[in-house]
């Protein structure tokens, strides 16, 4: 499944995000920026804890926005760290959007063209992977209007079912 936002191609793909072989990866962090269980788990088993302490580094952050960090031992060379949620709380479909334009402009200015993001706030953060997706495809959607690198965006699912799901929000609310 795949559809055009502007011009960036964005498609669906099932697996685990941390092996992906793409520019960059994102992490669906908290806004303190550790990383505990889930992606951001994978992330830092795969890729070395080095990710984790220069995330947190750069942080705390504010809910809704990101920080960008190199790959440590992934396929991928970045890793954006979007902060859907604040430690212990709850997603917003708000916050889960504005992380997504965040990431969007970091991309922009490292030059990057290509990211694969799993569902920023679902799960523990509180919302379904609906909801998670729908406020991906709408972060994109208000960046792809500015000129820049991104080419496509991958949404990845970790199951069958989930990239099912991906697939159905993506084609309808992503438009033609």
């Amino acid at each position: 499944m795949e559809k055009r936002i502007g011009k960036i191609l964005v498609q669906v793909e099932r697996g685990d995000i941390s092996q992906f072989n793409t520019e960059a990866i994102v992490n669906a962090a908290n806004s303190d920026l550790w990383m505990g269980a889930g992606v951001a788990g994978a992330i830092k088993r795969r890729g070395g804890e080095e990710i984790e302490r220069e995330a947190m580094a750069q942080g705390p952050i504010r809910p809704g926005e990101a920080v960008l960090t190199g790959g440590g031992g992934l396929r991928a060379r970045y890793v954006i760290h979007c902060a859907g949620m604040p430690p212990g709380g709850r997603a917003t479909f708000d916050y889960v959007r504005s992380s997504v334009e965040h990431a969007m402009h970091l991309a922009k200015e490292q030059g990057i063209r290509e990211i694969a993001f799993p569902a920023i706030g679902a799960g523990v953060g509180g919302l379904t992977l609906e909801q998670s997706a729908r406020a991906i495809i709408e972060g994109v959607r208000r960046f792809a209007g500015q000129s820049g690198p991104i080419e496509r965006i991958l949404l990845v699912g970790y199951s069958e079912r989930d990239a099912k799901i991906l697939e159905d929000t993506l084609d309808r609310f992503a438009g033609d």
